[in-house]
């Protein structure tokens, strides 16, 4: 059985305010739906462990992200997040970040997340992210000292997305341009279509709307 290290956010509010955050829900459950379709296992994981939060849990008319939401065990597991310390990244086949503001605060930072994702990265796994989660790709650092996403094509939430969204003066730093900066080639679409890229083994989505596509896309890498 294949199985997918899922990555989440401690960080429970929008950056420095007192709005609640975390992890996107839809952005989680739409890609974490097509992967136990296709009969996948996942742990969920953070860096401190523990109950990670999640905000658009109440999205009206979406079936999906209510149908997961409301199974036991999927809220077993993200009321208690397995701390990153005690997994083992050889043990998954491919590692995905979903988004939501949370991750700004620490994923896009954590070396000892980053260097979990960097051997596997170099060890041949996949790895996969949406909306904000591609923050979470930025520390990525491989052994010859070079950044993951130096030689690799991009997409991430985009400006104007965050115009749109209301959180461009408080969110920690602008996705779109720490992606341009690193990446090899950042790309987007208009404000909230759907669209992913896959470049060698790193498949990234752009927003909510992406992430049943990057689903899709990681459950291809794997067949």
């Amino acid at each position: 059985m294949k199985k997918v290290l899922i990555f989440v956010t401690n960080h429970a509010t929008l950056g420095e305010t007192n709005e609640a955050n975390g992890t996107f829900a839809p952005e989680l459950t739409h890609a974490l739906h097509v992967m136990l379709e296709a009969g996948f296992d996942y742990d969920l994981v953070s860096i401190k462990g523990g109950k990670a939060p999640l905000y658009g849990t109440d999205m009206e008319g979406d079936a999906v992200n209510a149908e997961i939401l409301a199974n036991d065990e999927f809220q077993n597991r993200i009321n208690n997040t397995i701390p990153a310390s005690q997994i083992n990244g050889d043990d998954y086949d491919a590692v995905f970040y979903p988004g939501g503001f949370g991750l700004l605060s620490d994923l896009a930072t954590n070396e000892d997340v980053a260097k979990i994702s960097a051997k596997h990265y170099e060890d041949g796994g996949v790895i996969a992210a949406v909306c904000h989660g591609p923050a979470g790709l930025l520390p990525i650092t491989l052994s010859n000292g070079e950044k993951l996403i130096a030689d690799k094509a991009v997409t991430g939430f985009t400006r104007e997305e965050e115009v749109d969204y209301a959180t461009i003066d408080k969110i920690p730093f602008l996705l779109e341009e720490s992606l341009a900066r690193t990446a090899k080639q950042y790309s987007k679409v208009q404000p909230w279509g759907e669209f992913v890229i896959e470049d060698n083994r790193v498949i990234t989505g752009q927003n909510p709307a992406s992430a049943h596509a990057v689903g899709v896309a990681l459950v291809k890498h794997l067949a």
